[in-house]
């Protein structure tokens, strides 16, 4: 009877020592769960915060890049439309003046000939006299508005070259403000990486939505503005430019 009772006993303590057994085996499984889950959490944390840096740098550079490419070409531009027109100013003065010449030298030979026909001298003195006064005159009025017009054409051409300084402005203002966005964004990713529970995650990656949302609207919005208007009160001023004129500012 007693031997019953004894072995009772030791097959009562052989059963709580393997469910003891069994219990630490569990545990450890789940700690080594536990750890796995970590290390694989981590990695692929790791591994976005590495991926969205290099698309990051990527679409930094591809930015860069369009802007220097836009700006160089702008710039092509403007000098390219600005020595057109200087050039352009020089040869129809030039004509201008050669016409005006030609034609005061046909004047003038006219008037020696209306001289050499003339009977009385005193009518020739009179005409040659007013023959020069009117060539004065009328050199010195084309002198005038040639000068008056090329002095058009370069308030043109710097009313041009300070639009263009304006939207270089405004290009340089774009760019602060998308890489201050960018910022804001890289923080958001460096802190989702590191959020240690589901709410807070949830709620960083609303965050990081909102600003990437922010940023895409910048770049949409980022094409240029509307030109202000000359003038106050949005009036309109009259257009005096030369028909066919590429400067002129009523285009």
């Amino acid at each position: 009877m007693s031997e019953q009772k004894e072995s009772s006993v030791l097959f009562s303590l052989k059963e709580l020592m393997n469910l003891e057994e069994d219990r630490i085996r569990h545990e450890e499984q789940q700690r080594e769960a536990a750890a796995r889950a970590a290390e694989d959490a981590r990695v692929a944390a790791e591994q976005a915060a590495r991926q969205a840096e290099e698309a990051r740098i990527r679409a930094e550079e591809d930015r860069r890049r369009m802007e220097e490419a836009r700006a160089r070409e702008e710039a092509a531009r403007l000098e390219a439309i600005r020595h057109a027109e200087i050039e352009k100013a020089r040869v129809e003065a030039e004509q201008r003046a050669r016409l005006a010449a030609m034609e005061a030298q046909q004047q003038h030979e006219r008037q020696l000939t209306a001289i050499k026909q003339d009977e009385s001298k005193k009518k020739l003195r009179n005409l040659l006299i007013g023959g020069t006064v009117a060539f004065l005159v009328i050199g010195g009025g084309l002198t005038a508005f040639f000068v008056n017009q090329n002095n058009e054409k370069q308030r043109q051409i710097a009313a041009q070259q300070a639009e263009a300084q304006a939207a270089q402005q405004r290009a340089t203002q774009l760019e602060a403000s998308l890489k201050e966005q960018q910022q804001k964004v890289d923080g958001l990713l460096q802190q989702l990486s590191s959020a240690k529970d589901e709410a807070t995650r949830l709620a960083l990656q609303k965050q990081l939505e909102e600003e990437q949302k922010k940023t895409e609207q910048l770049k949409k919005g980022g094409g240029g503005g509307p030109r202000p208007s000359s003038g106050s009160g949005g009036s309109t001023k009259a257009c005096n430019c030369t028909p066919g004129d590429p400067l002129c500012s009523c285009l």
